[in-house]
Parts: structure tokens; sequence; C-alpha cells
């Protein structure tokens, strides 16, 4: 009897053990109860990504499984709750203990936040927060994952903009914004070939680019390295509601400055909102006329709002120059009155982009408006040589 009951105990223990040590003194939450996945990820290491789960119990506490692959393995990594979007920071709402580095797991059942507010499932759902995972306490303010949780979390709504190279050749990029539960957005700006070392200020501005106008709204500076940023978008610098919706429909454009004492070096722009493109574009020939080899193109490019950008190229103007082109009456061969201005061509680039809103007598005149003019388009030598026309073309219906 004595071998047979210390045989039992022995395998009795061994039993235990291994319930132990397989589950890390973790108790496996069923799968069948109530919960609600986000994802965190990093910006800055595209290879670490993962998922926090929030697990509704039974007895009303709740239980959130971080699950994280990619991240740096050793020392634990510290997780927590806190107020806010990631994009803004906050404090800790509710400390969630560590992330093993080996695993990438962690779990913590609580009922409060940290200072003994009481805070449900369903509280937590329409949560002002972010899930935030640190490299190491010796380091907390290095972030290894970030995501936004409750009413901050994204609805898988999306806008993207095209921003294109401007005064540094080879730097363009593109800016998402993603729209929150809450109605807000989060917006992404990434570059490609940002200047590493630099900070870059980017902001939204009134009107479209080529009319340019005062800043609307400030986002989170680019990094240079990175060249990335995010920033919430809920309100102007002004204080005006701008949510996702209001984004969509903006009268503005976005310009990224080289830095904040560079200011009027804009390496990367593009039009947003009711100023984007929509994709529908109508060319038109500018022959030579009175100098050799000038000639080129104008293009109307149809914005979302009915307006258009007119975008004139030249080849070999004058290095310089500046060619003041306009709208005439009639075709080519009954010339009229001057219809609409351009901004000048630029000699040096043989460039010119306008807005196209309002004839010069105010009248309405949109994308559609030119393609049924009965005019023609001119480009002048100089203001001061008017008579000499450097390139010309019929357009709208006389085309």
């Amino acid at each position: 009897m004595k071998m047979r009951f210390k045989s039992l105990v022995f395998i009795w223990s061994i039993v235990m053990f291994v319930a132990c040590s397989g589950d890390d003194n973790i108790t496996p939450i069923p799968s069948s109860l109530i919960s609600k996945t986000y994802t965190i990820s990093s910006i800055y290491d595209n290879s670490i990504d993962g998922t926090a789960k929030f697990i509704k119990n039974d007895d009303e506490s709740v239980t959130v499984e971080l699950r994280l692959t990619g991240i740096p393995t050793g020392s634990p990594h510290p997780a927590s709750i806190n107020y806010n979007t990631a994009a803004e920071g906050g404090n800790i709402a509710v400390t969630l203990g560590t992330v093993d580095g080996s695993t990438g797991f962690s779990t913590l059942t609580f009922t409060t936040l940290d200072d003994g507010t009481a805070i449900t499932y369903d509280e937590l759902l329409s949560f002002d927060g972010y899930v935030n995972v640190q490299l190491s306490s010796s380091q907390p303010n290095e972030s290894i994952a970030q995501g936004d949780i409750g009413q901050n979390a994204l609805t898988g709504v999306t806008k993207t903009y095209i921003l294109g190279e401007k005064d540094l050749p080879g730097t363009s990029g593109t800016v998402i914004f993603s729209q929150r539960k809450n109605g807000e957005a989060l917006a992404v700006i990434q570059l490609t070939n940002a200047v590493s070392g630099e900070i870059h200020p980017a902001h939204i501005h009134d009107n479209t680019a080529v009319e340019g106008g005062a800043i609307a709204f400030t986002f989170n500076s680019i990094d240079g390295d990175l060249g990335k940023s995010q920033t919430n978008v809920t309100a102007l610098d002004d204080g005006t509601s701008f949510l996702f919706i209001d984004v969509i429909d903006f009268d503005g454009y976005i310009n990224v400055h080289e830095s904040q004492t560079n200011l009027g070096t804009i390496i990367a722009q593009g039009d947003i909102g009711e100023n984007e493109l929509s994709g529908v574009a109508k060319s038109y020939v500018l022959d030579e006329v009175d100098v050799p080899g000038i000639s080129g193109t104008i293009t109307f490019y149809s914005r979302n709002n009915g307006e258009a950008l007119a975008v004139i190229v030249l080849q070999d103007t004058p290095i310089n120059g500046v060619h003041p082109a306009y709208i005439y009456e009639n075709n080519i061969t009954t010339p009229g009155n001057i219809l609409f201005t351009f901004n000048p061509v630029n000699g040096d680039t043989g460039i010119s982009q306008t807005n196209v809103a309002t004839l010069d007598d105010g009248v309405a005149f949109v994308y559609e408006d030119v393609l049924g003019v009965n005019g023609h388009v001119t480009v002048h030598l100089s203001t001061m040589q008017l008579t000499t026309i450097i390139a010309q073309g019929n357009i709208g219906i006389n085309n």
C-alpha cells in the first residue's frame, strides 16, 4: 500500500508541474466569452505588430491579452492603457503589467483604473484611449507598439491624397486620413526621400496650392529619419470642429516645409478635399508662333468641386522670362477680348499653374465651361512685348 500511495503522489506531482509550467500560471480564457480585438503595431519598425484582446468576464471584470510578434527579446516590456489617442499621447489609465520578451504575450484582469475608478467592458469599448507597449522600464518614453482603442478605434474608412514634389526634387509622398469611431481622424503623412536629421513642419492651408492661403491646421512635424508623422484630427487651429467628414470636403491643400527655419522651401505639396483632382482632364496643343522652337500644351484638370487646375507647359522658353498668358474670345484667326488671365509662365521652368473658377469679370468658369468656351489661349513674350506671341492654340469648341 505504501509503494502504491507514493506512486500516486509522484504521478500527481508530475501532472501539476506540467499544468503550471505550460501556461506560466495563466488560466486560459474561454473562447465563448464576449471580446473585442484591436490592432497594435509600431510606426518605427514594420516587423512589430500584434493584437490587444479585451475580454468580458462573467464576473464583470475585464481581461486584456496582448500578443506581439517581432518585439525585442530579453527584458520585459511594460504595457498600459493610456488616455487620448496614440498620436496625441497621454497619461496611464490602466497598468497592464509587462509583455514577455520571449513569448510576446501578457494578460491582466482588472475592474478599475489605476486611480480606483470602476471600469467595465462596455465602458472600455467607448474609452478615449490607446494601448502602449514600451521598450523597457528604463526607457519609458520609447514605445515599441501602440494601438488606438474604444472611441479612437479606426473604422476602416480612409482617404488618401498625393503630395507631389515641389522645391526639393525627389521628395514626395502621401497623407492618409483614417476615420475613427468617434468621427475624428488619424492623419499619417509618409514621405519618400525626406531629409535625414531634419524635422519637417506640415500644415493644411486654405484654398488651392496654386492660389495659396493661410494655415488652417497644423500636423505633428515629420521626422526626417522616418519620413513619417501621425496626427489626431479633431479641430482646426482656431478651434473649429474638423472631423474626417470635414476633411474630404475642405477647400485646402497641404504644404510640407524643409524646416522650421526655412518654411519658404516646400518639399512636398498637394490639394485635398474639394480641390482634389478628379482624374478627368483635357489637353490642347499650343503651337509656336513668333519665336521659333517654343511650343507646348495646356491641360485643364477637373477638381472634385467642378473647378479646374490649368497647367501650361512650354519647351525652350528663355531663361528669366516671364510670359503672360490669357484665354481670348473666338479662335486664333479672329481674336477678341481677354476672357481669363493665367498666372504667367516661368521662363526658367516653362510652366504656369492657375486655378480656374471664374472669368476675369467674375462670371463662373469651371471645367465644363472650358470644354465649351469659344476661345483660344495665347502666351506672350512679356508684358512689354504683348505683340510677340510665343505660343498659341484653340480651345473649347474651336479645338
